[in-house]
C-alpha cells in the first residue's frame, strides 16, 4: 500500500523510479512507494523531469505543481504534489498493480 502523507495543500509520494524504460508507465507499488518506470535516461535531471510531467497529466495538475523534493539523484525519491488529495492520488495510482 502506497505510504501518502497529506502536507499543505497537496500530497507527499514516496517513488521508485526506473529510467530508461521502453514507455513511461505506472508499475505499482514497491516497499510502499509507487513504482514509475520512465522514458528517460537518468541524467541532467531528465528522469526527474520526465517524472513529474507523468504525475502531473495523471493527476490533472500543471507541472509546477509537481517536485521531487528528495532524491534528485536517485531512484528512491520523494515527490510534493499540490492541489491534490490523497483520494485523488490512491484513484490515479491503483495498488493492486
Amino acid at each position: 500500500m502506497l505510504k501518502l502523507t497529506a502536507e499543505g495543500d497537496g500530497v507527499v509520494l514516496p517513488v521508485k523510479i526506473v529510467p530508461g524504460a521502453s514507455r513511461t508507465r505506472y508499475l505499482g507499488t514497491w516497499k510502499n512507494r509507487a513504482k514509475i518506470a520512465v522514458a528517460a535516461p537518468p541524467e541532467k535531471g531528465k528522469a526527474n523531469k520526465a517524472l513529474t510531467a507523468f504525475l502531473a497529466e495523471l493527476l490533472d495538475v500543471r507541472r509546477t505543481d509537481v517536485t521531487v523534493t528528495a532524491g534528485h539523484t536517485s531512484p528512491l525519491k520523494t515527490v510534493k504534489i499540490h492541489r491534490v488529495t490523497i483520494e485523488a492520488v490512491r484513484a490515479a495510482l491503483p495498488t493492486d498493480r
